[in-house]
């Protein structure tokens, strides 16, 4: 999955940039998720404008394992688009 592809999926999903939203909203594959995550997140010119969170509690959503640590939900700066 390009990351056009993968910001295309999360505008959807949240509506627009900026706002949290659940990792599994994007209705990619758990595997997929955290491979493409993992890759993009040790890339500081893309990471950065990433923000991801844990969620904790009941109704959290799922949690994927981002470079070892837990994360249930991203929210994506406006930015990005600089670089796509």
């Amino acid at each position: 999955m390009s990351l056009k592809e993968l910001v295309e999926k999360y505008v959807a999903a949240a509506g627009g940039y900026g706002k949290p939203v659940s990792i599994a909203a994007l209705g990619i594959s758990r595997e997929e998720t955290e491979r493409v995550f993992d890759f993009l997140d040790e890339d500081y010119h893309i990471s950065r404008f990433f923000h991801f969170q844990n969620a904790a509690g009941a109704g959290s959503g799922t949690s994927f394992q981002i470079n070892g640590f837990p994360q249930t939900h991203i929210s994506i700066d406006a930015e990005i688009r600089d670089i796509l």
